[in-house]
């Protein structure tokens, strides 16, 4: 019976085809549409009668498609033409590719193979081919392209053997030659070879060569996403035996060939009778031919024994008493023992009672049942505690009778395609740092517990915990304090739970606890929430050794009920996030719960960056602009500060979205926008006559926030000299205002960025100094041009000696530094003076001017 081909209940089919066209439009509307490459090489891969790729790299290609929400596309082809379309980008993934050296330039691969595989030789009927030496002047077909030519034509260098290759364009055809005596024998892998040879009246062969594991590749031109996709599914997939790969495995496992004996062997056998009576004419000559294939069989042996020496697996062949009759070099390594003192001893004796049984029932099959078995085997030696995985390939030998006699095993050690596999499972769902579950474990948890909550009706629970003023911890201590403290608080935190409880990390200094199977009633769940959450603020009070000295930490959490998100284990960690925040602004080191009014915070939250966004793409910002002066009421210098036309609320001041998307991604093109009207205004205003109240163009400046997230983007120097380029401003005349904020990471890449800039003619200012981590170390560094006073300083100078003696710091600073130095937020004449007094001699508020639009500021100061 042929595996594979398993009957299908009618009523699965009436099933699938009532659900095909819904799913072919889920598909069409949204799935990835993958190209995949599609050649004849049954049961391994094949174009199936659904059009789509069948056989066991197909079926496998099919399910992760299936759990990915990929559309595939087969593309028939050639296997050289695959190679070309997969190489050209016009395919997007290839299955069934051998890995070479030359191949690793032209594809990428990843770790785990979907398959191992050998080659074989099959022979026609007519051809007596028992060992490698009956190949001598033979024609041998085989795949263009392939791997096996290259290989078994080294082989046959090595015992000095001739043979006329034939290219084929596919295995059907190689083997269709050799139906058709257009060739003697084929070359092919043995999943093909098992599968089509007796279609082709062909008979396998003793011969046997190269190990191969056989992979699914992409072009370097495709998404190297859906090869990682293919690569993930299938660690995990071979780490458990019911999974799909498996059951793939199983279904498509090669059909056996029963031995026949050809018609002409019987003429052979009538004809031995009159063979024997010319023995005696020839045994004088037989004498001496004997002698000299003896040496040439010692030779060939000797290369053979060479070549199986040379390979990194274990090579051996045992009898019908299970044993050994022939190691390699491998084996003997394994055991430890040289290879003559292993011949004609078992397995018991190398291995513990349970590998020896294991290993036996595996030999037991293959002579009994005469089949080719692959299995993983995990083998143990004697006094080792230490396991080593094999995958084995097992095949009986058969003599001319057809009874077997030995059988033959090939075994790689696969200990690390299987350590490996577990790796990147605890990488995959455990943080590195604690130990603890990692974001994907927790919401794998979360989903198994909320669904679990709904059937039984108990309640649970969600604590959001984030450590309190943790960034000072590595700012004073290091980072390796930072680490420290997080693995003590883990190892506290896991110590006071339950057992039904989970604890993970899922970032930084943020820990989520998981409480499962709490009271029914949800006010009595909640006290247990909330019960546990006290017992672990308890936990935190308690001091944790860190650079020899105590240091104390608090927390801040949010609870969030099952009961407030049925919807997804992603909702239910949000309302969490958000009772944890509430918190924070609560004062830190404190509990809450979440309720309706953080959801109506959040969405309206969600609504402004959706208005924000909206804005950006029909330029709904304008910019206003408040002049600088100086002493003498002489513009000196202009700032550009961004207002919202809004179709329906008018003007919006900065101070309602800005604080909203600063840490967001829309602060980008927001802040380009910003740029480059700023630029095309200045390009405008730098052509106007200037009175000689003013002082001359080259004297003032046009100031330009630039936000962190604008400054510290890729492309941020590109974009400024486009905007220049494009708008024709002079870039001497510009000035970008930046925040202390912005110099708290990476003040190497600032200064760098700063410098380019620099050497265009662009001048720097530093905004609202004196509020955030101002550091001597790094301000001497930069290439400032001018500091400014915050208006909180400015503000209550006539009544703050606080105030007073920071804005003399601040101009005494900025002299030592040959730095300009101006106050903003200037409202009356008292604070004007007091400024002039401490050393301040530019100024910028509502004494002089509100900011206005372009066309009021030039009517009033341009003209």
């Amino acid at each position: 019976m042929l595996r594979g081909r398993t009957r299908i209940p009618w009523w699965v089919l009436v099933c699938w085809l009532a659900l095909a066209p819904a799913m072919a439009w889920a598909q069409s509307v949204g799935s990835p549409v993958v190209r995949v490459g599609v050649y004849d090489n049954p049961p391994k891969i094949f174009m199936g009668s659904d059009q789509q790729p069948t056989g066991i790299f197909g079926d496998l290609l099919r399910e992760v498609a299936r759990q990915e929400g990929w559309t595939l596309q087969a593309v028939r082809c050639e296997w050289q033409d695959c190679l070309d379309q997969l190489q050209a980008g016009r395919i997007d993934l290839m299955p069934d590719v051998a890995r070479t050296p030359e191949r690793e330039t032209l594809f990428r691969f990843l770790p785990t193979p979907a398959l191992h595989g050998w080659s074989q030789v099959y022979r026609h009927p007519s051809q007596q081919v028992a060992s490698i030496l009956d190949l001598q002047g033979k024609r041998v077909a085989y795949l263009q392209g392939s791997v096996q030519q290259a290989f078994f034509a080294n082989l046959l260098e090595n015992f000095n053997i001739q043979a006329a290759w034939v290219a084929a364009d596919s295995l059907d055809q190689a083997f269709a030659l050799v139906e058709h005596q257009q060739a003697d024998v084929a070359l092919a892998n043995v999943h093909y070879g098992d599968w089509k040879a007796t279609s082709h009246s062909l008979l396998g062969t003793p011969i046997m060569f190269q190990p191969v594991a056989l992979h699914v590749v992409s072009g370097l031109q495709s998404n190297p996403a859906w090869l990682q996709a293919v690569d993930r599914r299938l660690a995990q997939w071979k780490a458990d035996p019911t999974s799909p790969h498996h059951g793939t495995l199983r279904r498509w496992g090669s059909p056996e060939t029963p031995p026949r004996i050809p018609a002409h062997m019987v003429w052979v056998m009538l004809a031995g009778v009159g063979v024997l009576a010319l023995l005696a004419l020839t045994v004088a000559w037989l004498r001496r031919e004997v002698a000299r294939k003896t040496r040439d069989i010692r030779a060939s042996e000797a290369r053979l024994n060479t070549i199986l020496d040379s390979v990194d697996a274990a090579i051996y062949i045992k009898g019908t008493d299970f044993r050994y009759r022939y190691v390699n070099r491998k084996v003997a390594q394994i055991f430890g023992t040289p290879a003559d003192q292993v011949v004609g001893k078992r397995d018991d004796d190398f291995f513990d009672r349970r590998t020896a049984d294991h290993i036996h029932q595996n030999d037991s099959r293959v002579l009994n049942e005469k089949i080719r078995l692959t299995a993983e085997e995990v083998n143990r030696n004697l006094g080792s505690d230490t396991e080593q995985v094999y995958l084995s390939v097992k095949l009986p030998l058969l003599d001319a009778s057809g009874q077997v006699y030995a059988l033959c095993g090939i075994s790689t050690d696969v200990t690390e395609q299987r350590q490996a596999t577990e790796e990147i499972h605890r990488l995959a769902y455990f943080d590195p740092l604690t130990q603890l579950p990692n974001r994907r474990a927790l919401l794998d948890r979360m989903a198994r517990e909320m669904a679990l909550a709904q059937r039984t009706g108990r309640n649970g629970a969600l604590v959001f915990i984030d450590l309190d003023h943790f960034k000072e911890v590595n700012d004073l201590l290091g980072h390796a304090a930072g680490d420290e403290l997080l693995r003590s608080i883990a190892i506290r935190l896991s110590s006071s739970l339950r057992n039904t409880d989970t604890l993970a990390r899922i970032g930084g200094d943020e820990f989520v606890l998981l409480l499962a199977d709490l009271d029914s009633d949800r006010d009595l769940a909640a006290d247990q929430a909330l019960s546990t959450a006290r017992k672990l603020k308890v936990c935190f009070g308690q001091p944790v050794p860190l650079a020899e000295r105590p240091y104390t930490v608090t927390a801040s959490m949010g609870i969030a009920m099952f009961t407030d998100a049925a919807e997804t284990p992603e909702n239910l960690l949000r309302w969490a996030d958000m009772a944890m925040y509430a918190a924070k602004d609560g004062g830190r080191n404190e509990i809450r719960f979440f309720n309706a009014e953080m959801q109506t915070r959040a969405e309206a939250h969600a609504d402004l960056l959706q208005d924000v966004r909206r804005a950006i793409q029909h330029h709904e910002f304008i910019l206003h602009y408040q002049p600088q002066l100086d002493t003498d009421g002489r513009l000196c210098g202009i700032e550009a500060l961004v207002r919202w036309q809004h179709p329906d609320k008018g003007l919006v001041q900065p101070g309602t979205f800005i604080p909203v998307i600063e840490n967001t991604d829309l602060m980008v093109p927001l802040g380009q926008d910003i740029l480059r009207l700023a630029c095309a205004q200045l390009a405008q205003w730098q052509h106007l006559p200037t009175p000689q109240t003013l002082q001359p163009p080259s004297h003032w400046r046009l100031a330009i926030n630039i936000s962190a997230k604008q400054f510290h983007h890729v492309h941020f120097v590109e974009h400024v000299k486009h905007v220049i380029d494009q708008t024709r401003a002079d870039p001497h005349r510009i000035e970008l205002e930046l925040t202390e904020s912005l110099l708290l990471n990476n003040v190497d890449h600032v200064i760098e960025k700063m410098g380019q800039l620099q050497a265009l003619g662009i001048a720097f200012s530093l905004d609202d100094f004196g509020t955030g981590y101002s550091s001597l170390s790094y301000l001497k560094r930069l290439p400032l041009y001018k500091i400014k006073i915050d208006q909180s300083f400015v503000r209550d100078l006539d009544s703050n000696t606080n105030s007073q003696a920071i804005v003399r710091t601040i101009v005494a600073l900025s002299d030592s530094l040959e730095l300009k130095v101006i106050a903003e937020g200037v409202e009356n004449s008292a604070q004007k003076a007091q400024l002039l007094q401490l050393g301040c001699h530019q100024y910028q508020g509502y004494l002089f001017s509100r900011p206005v639009a372009a066309a009021e500021l030039q009517a009033g100061w341009l003209v």
